[in-house]
């Protein structure tokens, strides 16, 4: 069989920028303007430049869309299905993007907005896809580390680290095993400090330093100073 090696598609990165908001686990979407899947909701993302590399790209997309520089980045997968954009070849790179609600400074529109994992609009392309499979990688990363508190305020309480763990997970844990193990993490900073509550009993507020990753698609991209080494996706 003979092929045709001349130029036949498209690179792309969408990525998958999730947070928590209003206790669930919310994702950004983008309303198409344009043909094909006009008016539908789709996955922020783009065609990589000449100049750029795949990280580069992910980190401006996330850069225009939530102007934030401290997050948790991760590559994702590489969809190439020769059918998944109806009018080209296009392959797409996702990334996805844990990032803290009080770090985020996006301003929603008709054609910009968050919307719960659990209830999606039709989306375009095969982005739904996209979005189910971050999540599986979130639940998987929280095996190896605690990734779930990038979605957690930078002080926060136990309760609401189990929350957070719940959410991605979608079933409910037992307290005290989740105490137990939580405060047996590594990077966990205990800090004396609590809630401040007038109807609730004040709560031990907590922290994260020193969170270190063993994996080569994984960033922690940060504009503070980190223990962290990122290391280049394969």
């Amino acid at each position: 069989m003979i092929f045709n090696e001349t130029k036949t598609h498209e690179i792309t990165v969408d990525v998958v920028i999730l947070t928590l908001k209003n206790n669930a686990i919310q994702v950004l979407l983008v309303k198409r303007l344009n043909e094909p899947f006009k008016d539908k909701w789709a996955i922020p993302g783009g065609y990589v430049r000449l100049s750029e590399n795949l990280d580069q790209a992910a980190l401006r997309v996330l850069k225009e869309r939530t102007n934030v520089d401290n997050i948790y980045l991760e590559q994702l997968y590489t969809f190439g299905d020769p059918l998944r954009h109806p009018n080209a070849r296009v392959i797409t790179c996702a990334y996805f993007a844990l990032v803290r609600s009080e770090d985020l400074n996006v301003i929603t529109n008709d054609e910009l907005a968050w919307f719960k994992v659990s209830d999606l609009p039709k989306l375009a392309f095969d982005h739904k896809d996209i979005i189910e499979y971050s999540m599986k990688r979130t639940r998987e990363r929280l095996e190896i580390c605690p990734v779930a508190y990038q979605l957690l305020n930078e002080k926060f309480t136990l309760t609401e680290m189990q929350k957070a763990y719940e959410l991605i997970m979608s079933k409910e844990l037992d307290k005290r095993n989740f105490r137990k193990k939580a405060i047996a993490t590594d990077g966990l900073i205990e800090l004396e400090e609590y809630t401040k509550s007038s109807s609730k009993r004040p709560a031990r507020l907590y922290t994260f330093e020193n969170i270190k990753l063993n994996s080569k698609r994984a960033h922690f991209i940060s504009g503070k100073k980190s223990s962290s080494s990122p290391h280049p996706p394969r």
